[in-house]
């Protein structure tokens, strides 16, 4: 008999825009004791070589690498620049993703507060499906800087910021919105303060 999933103390989605610092947030809470999901992390399992989502995505798209799995580079430039390509691939890969975090909650400890990072939660209609939703904010100025120190060209995060929904609709889901404007130790504070409130609500 398979072992029936259980449910975590609180799941927690975590959200913002791009660049906005949701990886640095999830890392603080996973050091504070949170069992860390990354959505990111998974949407690239779920298409890895061999899967039957990397032979979904190849029969739609013409974006083979010549070694049976996806070049990423293409796909993106595809999805981006096209809506429609877009809501394709999100219909092909949501589901996936949906499933496999929805196994790795079900494997967390009963006393466990589970963080998925999931940057398209709004997008993809899925507050509803976590306890708390806690989103990440930062100015756009500060989000291109960041993106442009990991390599990513102005004109191309500009895109993927504008291919996003607005701060405004991911706060009016939002439980905490917490300030990622500044430096690290200040986005570390940010964070264990939210850690506290969690663990009073698990309480």
């Amino acid at each position: 008999m398979p072992h029936e999933l259980r449910v975590p103390a609180l799941t927690v989605g975590l959200t913002g825009g791009i660049g906005s610092g949701k990886s640095a947030a999830l890392a603080d809470l996973v050091a504070l004791g949170a069992v860390g999901i990354e959505a990111d992390d998974i949407a690239r399992v779920v298409v890895a070589p061999g899967t039957a989502g990397c032979a979904a995505v190849l029969h739609a798209f013409d974006v083979d690498d010549g070694a049976g799995g996806i070049d990423r580079t293409r796909l993106a430039a595809m999805v981006f620049a096209d809506a429609d390509a877009r809501a394709r691939l999100e219909a092909i890969v949501h589901p996936l993703v949906r499933a496999e975090t929805r196994r790795l909650i079900g494997q967390a400890a009963p006393d466990a507060i589970v963080v998925n990072a999931v940057p398209l939660l709004v997008e993809a209609g899925l507050s509803g499906e976590y306890d708390v939703v806690v989103v990440v904010e930062a100015p756009i100025e500060v989000r291109l800087g960041r993106l442009r120190l990991g390599g990513m060209a102005r004109a191309d995060a500009l895109a993927r910021i504008a291919a996003q929904t607005s701060d405004e609709a991911r706060r009016a889901v939002a439980s905490w919105v917490i300030d990622n404007d500044g430096m690290p130790d200040e986005l570390r504070a940010r964070v264990a303060e939210l850690w506290v409130q969690l663990r009073a609500r698990v309480a």
